[in-house]
């Protein structure tokens, strides 16, 4: 499935018109998965510059305290089930949760490096100039999972972003998966998050 697949039509031709593709594997496939009430749930963790670059280009984000992790959602139950409300936590070793952080607003988290000197035509004081920030980058939202609805028998993925280190036997939590029809609220979701293989 590709990542056009899960935006919507009209971001879907955006991403693939302007973007190489990002494909995701099946749900299941993942070392990373649970399934419950017929919804299977994988996850991989993007920490290393190798599979950084299948997703994000030049951009590295784990080398600037986020950690993506990949978030697939297959829905085998028969019934449109919500996800607008889900909410995806890390769970450290230790047992603190920590939140995702919106796409939006990761761009903020790292500011500009060394700002550079510009020389002025005008004998006055030297300006500024400002270094884009690096994680001002169209991947970082265009990539990340924004799905509403998963209709019976079809999956959606995108990527959740947590400020944090990635730490050996820590878990992801997912929490608000519903019943479009119904409103029933579908149990949580709690696994390791595994390494995949190289």
């Amino acid at each position: 499935m590709s990542i056009a697949a899960a935006l919507g039509p009209d971001k879907a031709w955006a991403a693939e018109k302007d973007h190489p593709k990002f494909e995701m594997a099946p749900a299941a496939s993942y070392p990373s998965h649970q399934i419950s009430e017929k919804v299977t749930i994988g996850a991989s963790v993007y920490d290393s510059p190798e599979k950084a670059k299948t997703a994000f280009g030049k951009l590295n984000p784990y080398q600037y305290g986020i950690t993506p992790v990949l978030v697939v959602i297959q829905n085998d139950t028969g019934q449109t089930i919500r996800v607008d409300r889900m909410r995806v936590d890390y769970v450290s070793p230790d047992g603190g949760h920590i939140d995702a952080t919106p796409a939006s607003d990761v761009r903020y988290l790292k500011g500009p490096t060394n700002p550079k000197m510009v020389s002025n035509p005008i004998p006055t004081v030297p300006r500024l100039g400002r270094n884009k920030n690096p994680l001002d980058a169209w991947e970082i939202e265009g990539r990340a999972f924004s799905a509403k609805v998963i209709p019976p028998g079809e999956s959606a993925g995108g990527f959740f972003y947590f400020q944090t280190g990635h730490l050996v036997n820590s878990r992801l939590y997912l929490t608000g998966i519903a019943d479009a029809g119904s409103g029933r609220e579908l149990l949580y979701f709690e696994f390791p998050l595994k390494s995949d293989p190289q």
